[in-house]
C-alpha cells in the first residue's frame, strides 16, 4: 500500500510541472505543439504532456544567393586554378633542392655531387663516378640540351608524365626519361625513325598498341605513349628486378642486355657489372639518366632558371567521333592553328580521321566547355577544310609539311644561329616561314619542316 501511495504522489508531482510547463510556455509568443508521452509505473497509468519548442523557419535573403555560373566562366576559373596549383606544385617539388646545405661550400665537385645524388632518395639507384659527373656538366653547361628550356616545357609535361606513372605504381623519378630521350619534345623524331617523348621505333609502338599509320601516329600522343612506356618499363623491371638494368634493355633492348649478362655470368646484379659488355650507346644511356635527374634537381643552385612557361599549361580532352580539321577548331573557337598542333601532334596532317571510332582531343581547358557548346558549327565547316584533303597530291604534301616542328626565338639569336642548331639552312627557313628579310624578334615562332635533330 505504501509502495502505491509513493508511486502517485510522484504522478501527481510531474503532472504538477507539466501543467506549470504549459501555462507558462502559452505566454510566450514561439508556437508549441504538445506531444504526449505514456509512462508505466508498475500498475498505474499515467499520462505526462511534454511541450516542444518549434523555432520558425527563416527564409534566405535574395541578395545572398549565389547565381550559377556558365560552364565558360567555370572552364576559365578551373583553367586559372589549375595553371596556378600546376606551378606551385613545381615549385615546392624542388624547395628543398634549393637551398645549399650546411658545409657544401668547401666540398669538392666530386663530393658536392656524390653528397647530393644521396639526398635524393629513390627506387632507381643514382650511383655517382667519374662517367656521371662528365654527363652531369654536359647538362649544367647546356651541351646536351637547354636545360632552362625542358624546365619550362616541363611544367606542362610533367603532371601528365607523373599521373601516369603513379597510376602504374611506378618510380616518379622514370620523369626523367624523356629528357635524354627527346627534350621532352612530343614531336621529336630520331634519325633511325624513333618518334615522341619516349622515342618509340614503329615495331616497337605497335607492339605496346600504339596506332601509327598515315594520318596518325600515337607516338606523339603524350598520353597514350606514356602508358605504353609504363607498360614496357614495368615488363623490364618485372623481368630483370633492377632499374639499371631495366632502363638499359629500354635503350638497347632486352637481347643485348641478356646476352651481356650471359657473358659477366650469374652475380651480374646491375647495370654498371655488364657496363663494359653493353653497346657504346647504352653505355652512356643509365648515366645520361642520373645527370638528367641531378640537373634537373638541382637546378637553382646552378643558377639555371625556367624559360617562360607555355601558355596552354591548362589542359582537358574532348572525344570526337567524326572526321574533322583541326582548322575547324581554330576558325569556330578562336584557337591559334598551331596551339591545337602542338597539343595534338599525333595528327600528322591536321586531320583528325575519327570515322569509324572516337579519338581524343586535347584543348585549353577555357575552351573545352565552349567546343562542347559549339560542337555543330565545328562540325558542319567539314566541307570547307576537308575538301582540300580529298586530292590524294594535297594529302601527300600535307603529310611531308606535318613532319617538323616550331621553334621559339630567342634573346641574342639570328637566322644563322637557329639554322645551325637545328641543321638546316637560311633559305629554307625564309621560305618555310615567308620570311622577307632576315630580322626576328625574341618570341618569334618558326616553322622548321624537318624531323627534330636530337641533342
Amino acid at each position: 500500500m505504501n509502495r502505491y501511495l509513493i508511486v502517485l504522489l510522484a504522478a501527481m508531482i510531474f503532472v504538477g510541472n507539466a501543467n506549470s510547463t504549459k501555462a507558462s510556455s502559452s505566454r510566450r509568443r514561439a508556437r508549441v505543439t504538445n506531444v504526449e508521452r505514456v509512462i508505466i509505473y508498475d500498475t498505474v497509468r499515467v499520462t505526462v504532456t511534454d511541450t516542444i519548442k518549434v523555432v520558425p523557419k527563416l527564409q534566405p535573403r535574395i541578395d545572398t544567393l549565389k547565381t550559377v555560373q556558365s560552364p565558360d566562366v567555370i572552364d576559365s576559373l578551373a583553367d586559372v586554378w589549375q595553371q596556378m596549383t600546376t606551378l606551385q606544385s613545381h615549385s615546392e617539388q624542388f624547395e628543398h633542392y634549393a637551398v645549399a646545405k650546411k658545409g657544401e661550400e668547401l666540398l669538392n665537385k666530386d663530393s658536392l655531387y656524390r653528397s647530393r645524388l644521396q639526398d635524393m632518395v629513390s627506387p632507381v639507384h643514382l650511383p655517382y663516378n667519374y662517367i656521371v659527373r662528365k654527363h652531369i656538366e654536359n647538362y649544367l653547361s647546356g651541351r646536351w640540351s637547354p636545360l632552362s628550356r625542358v624546365l619550362a616545357i616541363s611544367k606542362y609535361c610533367f603532371p601528365i608524365i607523373e599521373e601516369e606513372l603513379l597510376a602504374a605504381g611506378l618510380p616518379i623519378e622514370l620523369r626523367y626519361l624523356p629528357i635524354i630521350e627527346s627534350n621532352l619534345s612530343p614531336q621529336a623524331v630520331s634519325r633511325s625513325g624513333a618518334v615522341g617523348l619516349w622515342q618509340f621505333m614503329p615495331t616497337t609502338g605497335k607492339n605496346l598498341g600504339l596506332e601509327i599509320n598515315s594520318l596518325v601516329d600515337e607516338r606523339s600522343d603524350i598520353i597514350l605513349s606514356t602508358r605504353a612506356a609504363c607498360r614496357f618499363l614495368k615488363h623490364l623491371y618485372n623481368t630483370y628486378d633492377d632499374w639499371t638494368l631495366a632502363l638499359a634493355a629500354y635503350n638497347c633492348g632486352p637481347g643485348n642486355v641478356n646476352r651481356a649478362i650471359s657473358r659477366a655470368g650469374n652475380n651480374c646484379k646491375t647495370f654498371w657489372d655488364i657496363y663494359d659488355l653493353l653497346p657504346r650507346e647504352t653505355r652512356e644511356y643509365v648515366p645520361k639518366f642520373i645527370a638528367a635527374a641531378y640537373a634537373f634537381t638541382y637546378h637553382r643552385l646552378h643558377g639555371i632558371e625556367s624559360d617562360t612557361t607555355p601558355e596552354c599549361i591548362a589542359t582537358d580532352t574532348v572525344m570526337v567521333d567524326r572526321v574533322m580539321h583541326l582548322a575547324q577548331v581554330s576558325s569556330v573557337l578562336n584557337i591559334p592553328l598551331e596551339t591545337l598542333r602542338i597539343l595534338n601532334p599525333q595528327y600528322k596532317i591536321d586531320i583528325v580521321p575519327a570515322s569509324r571510332k572516337q579519338y581524343a582531343l586535347r584543348l585549353p581547358l577555357h575552351n573545352t566547355s565552349e567546343f562542347i557548346m559549339q560542337r555543330d558549327s565545328i562540325y558542319a565547316k567539314d566541307s570547307t577544310y576537308l575538301k582540300e584533303y580529298i586530292n590524294p597530291a594535297n594529302l601527300e604534301r600535307k603529310r611531308a609539311e606535318g613532319v617538323g616542328y616550331t621553334y621559339t626565338v630567342r634573346k641574342g639569336d639570328n637566322l644563322g644561329v637557329i639554322a645551325r642548331r637545328n641543321r638546316v639552312t637560311v633559305k629554307q627557313l625564309m621560305q618555310w616561314n615567308r620570311l622577307k628579310s632576315t630580322v626576328i624578334r625574341p618570341g618569334q615562332k618558326l616553322r622548321i619542316n624537318k624531323p627534330k635533330p636530337r641533342g
